[in-house]
């Protein structure tokens, strides 16, 4: 700003100097005093001040509107994370067939199912070509699962929710003259990264399922821990 100043003083002398010089007469009146070369050149310098002034509060209040926008973005910014928390986002829900109908198994050993038809997989953390949901993220997650049995006279289905190699709940039906059953049932578990979770068919046992979707596998990241 100094620099401003000074710089806006030296061209209002040179100014007045000019003007001076160019008009003989004025030079001839003013050449017993110096006063009016002081009132013209006083008089430029406080027209530039007040030019620069202007431009100076134009640009004061520039700077005031855009730190305000700066200030109003910053606080944008803290609600978003203090909604999402910075949580990855981790849920999936899908079904056993994408087409077609009929019964699934049996299988001489027991396999995950293959729940093809994905209806969401937010996070990519379920794969529909194993069947199986790997974890990415360290936390607490609820899964469920839904089966329904064979259309045989005799029921002859068992489904297990597995945690690695671990067996956590099941659903069957392997007695009973109604072969028009279904079940379902949940969990709530804490997983590493790197688990793996997915439902499993027991061996020698078979599910039924067409386009109506009966049988499913859900889960997502309730919270990290």
């Amino acid at each position: 700003m100094k620099k401003i100043v000074v710089l806006i003083l030296t061209f209002s002398c040179c100014v007045c100097e000019i003007q001076v010089n160019e008009n003989n007469d004025k030079v001839s009146q003013c050449s017993g005093s110096t006063s009016c070369c002081d009132t013209c050149c006083l008089t430029s310098i406080t027209q530039n001040l007040g030019a620069v002034g202007e431009k100076v509060t134009n640009m004061a209040d520039k700077i005031t509107l855009l730190e305000d926008k700066l200030l109003n973005t910053e606080k944008e910014v803290l609600e978003l994370r203090s909604l999402t928390g910075g949580t990855p986002q981790v849920a999936f829900s899908a079904a056993l067939r994408e087409s077609g109908f009929g019964d699934i198994g049996p299988f001489t050993t027991a396999a995950p199912l293959q729940y093809k038809r994905v209806f969401s997989n937010t996070g990519n953390s379920y794969n529909p070509s194993t069947g199986i949901f790997t974890a990415v993220v360290k936390g607490m997650y609820f899964f469920r699962f839904s089966m329904f049995n064979n259309l045989n006279p005799v029921p002859n289905s068992v489904v297990s929710l597995m945690k690695n190699s671990e067996r956590l709940t099941s659903v069957w039906d392997t007695a009973g003259s109604d072969s028009h059953d279904m079940g379902s049932n949940a969990v709530v578990i804490p997983l590493e990264v790197g688990d793996n979770v997915y439902v499993e068919l027991q061996a020698n046992r078979v599910v039924y399922d067409d386009a109506m979707n009966y049988n499913t596998f859900s889960g997502f990241l309730l919270f990290i821990i």
